[in-house]
């Protein structure tokens, strides 16, 4: 039996903006399927959820929420375990035991986002990333939302491209809606207003290697690997190279690219792919770490700091400091950016506002 990686009071609910959510098939999840285990499933139009807030070191302080209107709250019954929703990404939802599945827990200031296809190793189908692609976008604009963090069900963090949607069979357009689509969800990263952390427990692979690539912070465990292994195949990882080159010495993504073998968590760290490498153990405990002290500063000055980053990183030396030099300039503009120089300067504790202006 597989269960969620955070224990029962993080799990909060999940939600998916799939073909299949909008069409309104849906399935029950099989008892000892992937998922906690809980009671029969029920359904619901409305639910009253507990939300978290990530600032507040006491993690188990909770008030009530009840979610009516919204992509998130709307639409025909929803499954729910143990206080956990979850929706079928499968495009006909039906009978289909390997349906694929994507947890989101909402934790007050931050989003969790699972993979949750642990039979299917995470493969990131074209479902699967249009669901990614709309649960990062969903409330992306909210003051509500300071962090998001990715993660994974299973001993796959992702195996990449669902490699049956690549057969002849699927026709060139099809194939290009797959990789297009993989396209935003990446850039979709990189251009999010809030840092969005990966936590990597185990080996991923091609897209699912560029996941992790893209992603602001990746916390791994010290079991994680990672390769881009399509040229074993006959196909070559071309777009997970955009990422990976982005993120390694150029040498060492060719060497993966050209091999396909893989790296260990500790090569990945010492080439730049990841931010922490931590035992298995203490992986939940230093991703919440990050994300609550990311959730405990002003949004506008993270988000201004992460779009300035990225923005000088590819210019000259002189483009970048006019750039980030009118950055500056601009932080200071921030109700958030002059508190913080006033609670400095009277030894207090700064309260931000999180007002984007």
């Amino acid at each position: 039996m597989t269960h969620t990686p955070y224990p029962a009071p993080f799990a909060l609910y999940s939600t998916n903006n799939s073909t299949a959510w909008h069409s309104g098939h849906y399935r029950s999840p099989r008892l000892g399927g992937s998922g906690p285990p809980g009671p029969a499933v029920f359904y619901v139009f409305v639910l009253c959820l507990y939300s978290y807030n990530l600032s507040s070191p006491h993690m188990g302080r909770k008030t009530h929420r009840l979610c009516g209107a919204g992509p998130y709250k709307e639409g025909p019954a929803r499954e729910v375990q143990n206080n956990q929703e979850r929706r079928n990404l499968s495009p006909e939802g039906g009978n289909d035991r390997d349906g694929q599945w994507i947890w989101i827990w909402q934790l007050g200031d931050g989003r969790n986002i699972t993979l949750s296809n642990p039979k299917k190793r995470n493969a990131l189908s074209l479902a699967m990333l249009k669901s990614l692609q709309s649960d990062i976008l969903h409330d992306a604009d909210s003051n509500d939302l300071k962090v998001i963090i990715i993660s994974a069900e299973g001993p796959v963090f992702s195996s990449g491209h669902d490699l049956k949607e690549l057969t002849e069979e699927q026709g060139c357009d099809y194939h290009a809606e797959v990789f297009q689509t993989c396209s935003k969800v990446m850039m979709l990263i990189r251009n999010h207003p809030v840092p969005v952390i990966a936590m990597v427990n185990g080996l991923a692979t091609a897209a699912g290697c560029q996941l992790v690539a893209s992603c602001d912070i990746a916390v791994a465990s010290d079991k994680s690997s990672f390769a881009t292994p399509g040229v074993n195949i006959g196909l070559f990882c071309s777009t997970p190279g955009v990422a990976l080159a982005r993120a390694v010495p150029r040498k060492v993504a060719l060497e993966m690219l050209f091999t396909g073998e893989p790296i260990s968590a500790q090569q990945a760290l010492l080439h730049g792919l990841l931010s922490k490498v931590v035992p298995e153990a203490e992986l939940q405990e230093e991703t919440m770490r990050i994300a609550r002290k990311i959730a405990s500063l002003s949004r506008p000055v993270v988000s201004l700091g992460k779009a300035t980053f990225y923005k000088q990183l590819p210019q000259d030396l002189g483009t970048a400091y006019y750039l980030t030099s009118q950055a500056m300039v601009d932080n200071l503009a921030l109700r958030d950016g002059q508190e913080g120089i006033t609670a400095f300067l009277q030894k207090r504790k700064p309260i931000w506002s999180h007002e984007p202006a």
